[in-house]
């Protein structure tokens, strides 16, 4: 992998990890369009890496607040608004990791396909689209109940599948139960932090125990370009989600659905 290459996929991680419009996706699409060699087990921990910190730094005072807070309620029983967001979280995470494990290597062998791609941008955008525009977003993310918490958690198990996008899975899951659309954002981008945590831990495991040879200065330039350009893409989100709305990343999501059907059919 060259590294203007190695720049371009760690700038489409950064930018799409955190909006609803699919990372895995255009991971996956430079090799089935463009040809390009997969960038290897190595290069996806290192943009896992950046993406993780971005978020992390962005949101320091929220993880420290959170952490500490659930810490608290675990050893000193107790428990605040912070407790309870914290666990919500940790609610919100499990389904993916379940389904996650279970169904990792059917998704390897039969969806990570540039045809499962096309459906799944254009079907999850509508629903997104749908959702924005009929939702009462009136409670922010320190309103979740548990049975909230598990459906969002299923929508970002269900992200597992490309082209469905973790970040608008979560946030149209939260829209539908009433969130603001910051506050379906920011719970989103929290809930990431340890569905990327376990991600990263998972996939640089399999690189330890594996044989594949690393190509530092790649990874170096994968965990820097990701990081400032996943750190830039949470930033003007938040500032723009509010008054734009969704419908921006649905049009988006639809333009590269239809494109990719055209493109597919042309071979």
């Amino acid at each position: 992998m060259s590294h203007f290459e190695a720049i371009m996929l760690a700038l489409l991680q950064g930018l799409t990890e955190f909006l609803p419009v699919s990372s895995s996706a255009h991971l996956i699409l430079p090799s089935e369009i463009l040809g390009w060699p997969d960038q290897g087990l190595a290069f996806d921990v290192a943009v896992h890496v950046g993406t993780l910190l971005a978020v992390m730094i962005y949101f320091r005072k929220e993880v420290v607040t959170l952490l500490g807070a659930w810490l608290a309620s675990i050893f000193k029983r107790q428990h605040n608004a912070e407790s309870k967001l914290a666990w919500m979280i940790v609610i919100s995470t499990i389904p993916a990791c379940v389904f996650g494990l279970l169904m990792k290597d059917f998704i390897e062998m039969y969806l990570r396909s540039a045809w499962v791609i096309a459906c799944t941008t254009i079907i999850f955008g509508l629903l997104l689209w749908w959702v924005d525009k009929h939702a009462k977003q009136t409670d922010n993310e320190y309103q979740t109940t548990w049975k909230s918490a598990v459906l969002i958690g299923l929508a970002q198990a269900a992200a597992i599948i490309p082209g469905t996008s973790r970040s608008g899975a979560t946030m149209t899951a939260a829209l539908y139960l009433g969130f603001t659309r910051e506050a379906a954002a920011r719970f989103s981008f929290l809930m990431s932090i340890p569905i990327i945590l376990l991600a990263g831990g998972y996939l640089g495991l399999k690189l330890v125990t594996g044989t594949e040879p690393i190509d530092i200065s790649n990874l170096s330039i994968g965990i820097a370009v990701s990081f400032i350009s996943a750190y830039a893409c949470i930033h003007v989100f938040l500032k723009l989600v509010t008054r734009l709305g969704m419908t921006p990343f649905v049009i988006y999501r639809l333009i590269l659905g239809v494109g990719l059907f055209l493109f597919l059919w042309a071979k």
